[in-house]
């Protein structure tokens, strides 16, 4: 009788434990909606370089712009993923992964691994049209949709 209640209260313990166990699947607890805080939105700050501004004078009407065009804000299952372009001339110069997931120190690993190399790929392709990121799958998804919305917002081809 002693052994079948020893076996069935450790039995009980080790499977409160397992359910309780929170790992990293299940993302960052607490974070806001970007919807909430009001950074949901694409925005573009330049200027056209002499051409005239759309009818939504949210940015230039051609390919000749210059300034900087922040994309929307892509919700992952890992956390929030936005990216900021700084066009010159119509070209894209420089990228910059404004928010990344951080929940965890494996979700810093892998992004400060994986966002230079979407940053390196974004500017050799000019477009969003980049490779996936090996291990990085879910943040590479989120950088290329948040990606083209800058590049929708900054009306480049």
């Amino acid at each position: 009788m002693r052994r079948i209640t020893l076996w069935l209260l450790s039995t009980v313990a080790a499977l409160m434990l397992l359910f309780s166990y929170r790992t990293s699947t299940m993302g960052p607890g607490g974070q806001s909606s970007a919807i909430a805080d009001g950074s949901a939105g694409s925005s573009w700050s330049g200027t056209d370089d002499g051409s005239t501004a759309d009818s939504t004078g949210s940015g230039p009407s051609n390919g000749s712009s210059s300034g900087t065009a922040t994309g929307s804000v892509t919700q992952t299952r890992w956390g929030p993923v936005q990216v900021r372009i700084t066009v010159s001339g119509g070209k894209i110069t420089d990228v910059a992964a404004v928010r990344v997931p951080d929940g965890n120190r494996r979700d810093q690993e892998i992004n400060d691994y994986a966002v230079p190399i979407l940053r390196q790929e974004a500017l050799a392709a000019q477009s969003a049209r980049i490779d996936t990121v090996s291990g990085a799958t879910v943040t590479s998804d989120g950088y290329r949709e948040s990606l083209q919305s800058a590049i929708d917002t900054a009306h480049l081809k």
